[in-house]
């Protein structure tokens, strides 16, 4: 039998953590998902970045993170892995992890062309008063672009290892399967999504 395509808890609460690689639409789903479930949205980013990009310290980001998790127990969407500063908070608090996986052809152009607009001042920044400069964007290693490129084969090795552990279809003797996978071209997130209302509306 097919896993719904959300788990939820026994409450019915949803409480889902979107992964990816940066530049990936986790955070056009994430606010997607938010405002079809009716709960809070929280960007790991956001948390992070202070103004003029000044990084929060390990035990500031897992404070944040904490705070704004306990504020929402019944349900909330987080998108941003930060594994390595945070460990596994928001994985462990979550109902559902849902791995964004489309191919790098795919969105590297997209970021591209929103990077321009936010060079622009056309669209609103990354996070809160981080104003992306061009200097950065094309010479730094910090590059979001950069990053985007380098990231994306260890970002699949780093979900697919997560998923061996708490991923749908793996196995049945495997306990608290609560993670998918969702990659091709826009179709599958597409139908995904059609899934996600039409469980709801059962609800």
């Amino acid at each position: 039998m097919a896993p719904p395509p959300l788990v939820g808890d026994a409450h019915g609460n949803y409480r889902v953590h979107i992964v990816g690689n940066s530049g990936e639409p986790v955070s056009t789903l994430g606010k997607q998902l938010a405002d079809i479930l009716g709960v809070p949205f929280i960007s790991l980013d956001t948390l992070f970045w202070k103004p003029g990009w000044e990084q929060s310290t390990n035990d500031e980001l897992r404070s944040k993170v904490e705070h704004s998790l306990a504020k929402c127990p019944s349900g909330w969407v987080v998108d941003g892995g930060f594994t390595s500063k945070i460990g596994t908070i928001v994985q462990d608090a979550s109902t559902d992890v849902i791995w964004l996986d489309p191919p790098l052809a795919l969105y590297l152009p997209r970021i591209i062309w929103r990077t321009f607009l936010r060079l622009l001042r056309l669209e609103a920044p990354c996070s809160p008063d981080c104003p992306e400069m061009l200097s950065e964007v094309l010479f730094s290693k910090e590059s979001i672009l950069w990053w985007c490129i380098t990231q994306h084969r260890p970002v699949r090795d780093r979900e697919n290892a997560r998923m061996v552990q708490i991923g749908f279809g793996i196995g049945s003797d495997v306990d608290g399967q609560k993670m998918r996978r969702i990659g091709g071209w826009g179709g599958e997130l597409r139908a995904w999504i059609g899934d996600v209302k039409r469980m709801l509306r059962r609800e």
